[in-house]
């Protein structure tokens, strides 16, 4: 347990000497708000939680109870209703007391019992642990959280107060939990709009993880020379007045920076503390949505605007229901002027997010536009997606994508707006459409303009996506979408595409291997059939074609088993050594159940085999791989392959080239290589002197002619001293 806040007063008093103890108060005072039958309920909640943790202490010493009725004072600050207030103060009650969910339904009600239960889960994950235990939980508490937001908003309360105490606990659990808190908790936050928390949080987690840092840019922030502090009341001063000559009623704040905005700032810009610290920042707070435009025109007149630094997120709000106008200006002796303007109302949603006006489940809020919808869509995509994600640390790492903060706005041909992460490109757009637009896109047209489907994007473009009926997802598709969404849909559908292709090939290896017996699967009495799926753990038939394809099962075995009536002896069936067999005739397309070995690299034209290998299912060799004397001990696992008179798609090939070692030469042969209209995929040194070196491309070629011609024309560089397939 960590340590109480010290501020808390110290106390032992419990609900039985009649005494309110000034931390149950100081949750009274924050929850005036409440009607006086709910601040009953909440000092209901007070006595039934006091008495369940009695005897508890966090490390400090202070009665247990203490925190709980802290992170409930935190979510009264933000103005929740009463249901999240008493969960608040249960929310360890279940795990850690003898108190039942039961019991607190019975005297709170479902509602509290559910928050309660949601929250316990939650308290579960540790996301230091990479396990997929923790992921597991994280799973579950996403579930919690899309029946209720509120489950997210308790446990955020619960950090915060947890992060202001954290004093007490040893050097190791301070950085684990700080570490926890940047990396999930405080995304969260800005996720969910609620500034003020993030910013604590951060602030807090920053503190924890790196005090003498910390500490040394707080200082610095404190003690601003006096020349800075004169031009900020200047700058203030004169955009007060330039306001109130136009009659607009407003509020004019500094900025003030966190230590932790300065330090992420410092490091992914690479600037210095003072360069950082050179910018001003203002909040003008007005009236109305076209005071803030007015505002602008104000702002704009005191002082120059910096070209391309304006951004309008009141038409265009952020996902998380952000809404400012954010301009910068030419400040006096040449430093920026931030500035944002916006409503008072938006000025509460920007720091309390969803925490603003909750409206739970009374039909007040906007049905699409109120912060607490916006993350309500937000969990509900998220819970869609994991659906279709079959490792938990997957979809763990899949959640973490999507609270990256910055965002591109984007509209589609009938001019909605979508928000994607940074760097997202056309797929990943395709696949915020519909799923089904993502798995059947084949490129784009970007402002108007064709764009392939790796095109990053950026705000304000227009995007229109084109699909055919016939296109698929590729694997290489992963390799460059960054959405949760596109990246689990073209996982789930190259899965499905897989296994109908295992099914596919499986049937066919299953009918050949009849064949050599003198019948085929339609001949064989579906009762046999069932009989062998049922002794081998087969739910369907399908499941066991899908294993013969991948060499979990081998196709001579199974033909044998359902061939022979049930009274023969495996003497009575025929082998299928020396049996003929169809070739199977490859195209290009083949996905999963069929792959091309590293070894010898076979391209088309080729001569080539096929060795049935255990998960892999049909793995081609040519015949003069150096593994090949290994795979003749067992012919019961070759399966006759060649290319079919049609092969589409490129093909990975080794080239191994001798050169003078001097300047140039790589990015002569790289120019050679692309001449001939071929890919790169790698280049490495196999061996290298003052006057020799020796090189390995990896490249893509459509079959031997292709190589034949990359060859060619390394071969006619004058540094190249020999070329060859290696």
């Amino acid at each position: 347990m960590t340590p109480a806040d010290p501020a808390l007063a110290r106390t032992d008093a419990t609900p039985d000497d009649g005494a309110v103890p000034d931390y149950v108060q100081a949750l009274e005072r924050a929850a005036s708000y409440l009607n006086a039958e709910q601040r009953a309920m909440l000092r209901r909640a007070w006595a039934v939680g006091a008495a369940a943790h009695v005897g508890q202490s966090r490390k400090s010493g202070e009665p247990y109870i203490t925190h709980p009725v802290a992170v409930a004072q935190v979510l009264a600050e933000q103005g929740l209703d009463v249901e999240t207030l008493v969960a608040a103060i249960l929310h360890d009650t279940i795990e850690d007391t003898p108190l039942t969910r039961a019991e607190v339904a019975a005297q709170f009600g479902e509602t509290v019992a559910e928050l309660v239960d949601g929250v316990t889960k939650l308290d579960k994950v540790r996301f230091a642990n990479r396990q997929e235990a923790a992921a597991e939980s994280f799973r579950k508490m996403l579930l919690a959280m899309s029946r209720d937001l509120r489950v997210i908003l308790i446990k955020l309360a619960d950090r915060l107060h947890n992060m202001r105490t954290l004093g007490a606990q040893s050097p190791e659990a301070r950085r684990r939990i700080a570490i926890e808190t940047l990396e999930i908790y405080a995304p969260i936050a800005q996720r969910l709009g609620m500034n003020l928390v993030k910013s604590e949080l951060q602030d807090l987690g920053f503190r924890m993880l790196h005090p003498w840092r910390h500490a040394v840019i707080e200082k610095r922030i404190r003690s601003q020379p006096l020349v800075r502090r004169e031009a900020l009341v200047q700058i203030e001063a004169r955009l007060a007045q330039r306001l109130a000559m136009e009659g607009l009623e407003h509020r004019l704040v500094g900025r003030v920076k966190t230590p932790w905005s300065v330090y992420t700032k410092m490091r992914a810009e690479g600037r210095s503390f003072d360069q950082v610290m050179d910018v001003f920042g203002f909040r003008v707070v007005v009236g109305s949505v076209p005071d803030c435009y007015h505002a602008l025109g104000v702002v704009h007149a005191a002082y120059k605007p910096l070209d391309g630094r304006f951004r309008d997120f009141i038409a265009i709000p952020k996902a998380n229901g952000y809404q400012s106008l954010h301009t910068v200006l030419f400040g006096p002796y040449g430093s920026p002027i931030e500035v944002q303007i916006r409503t008072g109302e938006m000025d509460l949603i920007a720091e309390r997010g969803v925490a603003a006006h909750w409206a739970y489940k009374t039909g007040e809020q906007d049905a699409g536009n109120s912060a607490q919808s916006r993350a309500a869509a937000w969990i509900a995509n998220l819970v869609e997606s994991q659906r279709g994600t079959g490792s938990s640390l997957e979809f763990l790492e899949n959640v973490k994508v999507d609270l990256f903060p910055d965002e591109v706005y984007l509209f589609t041909p009938k001019g909605d707006i979508l928000a994607l992460p940074r760097n997202a490109t056309a797929l990943d757009f395709a696949y915020a459409v519909h799923t089904d637009v993502g798995n059947h896109a084949v490129t784009a047209r970007v402002d108007k303009r064709l764009a392939p489907l790796r095109t990053k994007l950026a705000s304000g473009q227009s995007v229109e996506i084109i699909t055919a009926k016939s296109a698929l997802p590729s694997t290489q598709w992963l390799e460059f979408v960054v959405t949760s969404k596109a990246r689990t849909a073209i996982r789930q559908q190259l899965k499905q595409l897989e296994h109908e292709d295992a099914v596919q090939l499986g049937h066919y290896m299953l009918d050949r291997a009849l064949g050599a017996q003198g019948t085929a699967l339609d001949r064989i009495p579906m009762e046999r059939v069932d009989a062998f799926l049922a002794e081998n753990r087969y739910s369907r038939l399908e499941a066991l074609l899908a294993d013969i394809a991948l060499g979990n099962r081998m196709p001579a075995q199974v033909a044998l088993a359902l061939a022979q009536p049930p009274d023969a002896t495996p003497d009575a069936a025929q082998s299928t050594a020396g049996a003929p067999q169809e070739r199977i005739l490859i195209t290009g397309g083949e996905r999963g159940v069929i792959s091309f070995a590293q070894c010898c690299q076979p391209i088309p034209r080729d001569d080539i085999m096929g060795y049935h290998t255990a998960g892999k299912g049909v793995v081609v060799h040519r015949l003069d791989c150096p593994n090949i004397a290994e795979y003749r001990k067992s012919p019961e696992r070759w399966v006759p392959v060649d290319w079919a008179r049609e092969v589409a798609g490129n093909f990975n090939v080794s080239i191994r080239i001798e050169v003078e070692n001097r300047p140039g030469v790589l990015a002569q042969v790289a120019a050679a290589v692309a001449q001939a209209e071929s890919n790169i995929d790698k280049v490495e040194y196999l061996e290298r002197d003052s006057s020799i070196a020796v090189l390995r491309f990896g490249i893509e070629v459509t079959d031997e002619r292709h190589l034949a011609e990359v060859l060619r024309g390394v071969r006619r560089l004058r540094a190249v001293q020999d070329v060859q397939r290696g």
